[in-house]
């Protein structure tokens, strides 16, 4: 693997979110190619350029974010032919029943509700990881 792919893509505006999704990877040896944005128009610049040659193997993407949404990340991903096989786990605070539904309209990959409980935040992160990097067969 180049030393420049990025395996995860998390689109995290909250410091302090971002921080323990990090921290809870690398302790189980899943962020060693992970890059952070904070808000979707840099994700998006960074999904989007032309240059570049590698595509995460998964994106963790918040929605309530400024300048560009996560829906509108997810909506601008999956209309594109290259990039909409990448999986998206929608990772955020929202129950809202229109963001569910319309994120996997979209066609997110899983929708998850950030757990309040730290000890259940740090689990699910975890599960999450484990499952898309290690378990998913993803298409070539």
């Amino acid at each position: 693997m180049n030393s420049n792919t990025i395996e995860i893509l998390l689109v995290e505006d909250s410091a302090e979110d971002a921080e323990l999704i990090i921290r809870t990877l690398r302790k189980n040896n899943l962020a060693n190619h992970l890059l952070h944005v904070q808000d979707g128009e840099e994700a998006l610049q960074f999904l989007m350029n032309d240059q570049q040659e590698y595509q995460p193997r998964l994106i963790l993407l918040d929605l309530k974010m400024p300048k560009v949404d996560g829906i509108e990340v997810l909506r601008t991903l999956k209309a594109h032919p290259q990039k909409k096989l990448i999986p998206v786990v929608v990772l955020t605070s929202s129950r809202e029943e229109r963001d569910i539904v319309e994120s996997y309209r979209l066609g997110v990959n899983a929708y998850i509700v950030k757990p309040v409980d730290f000890e259940k935040f740090v689990k699910a992160v975890a599960e999450i990881g484990m499952f898309w990097l290690l378990l998913n067969q993803p298409p070539k």
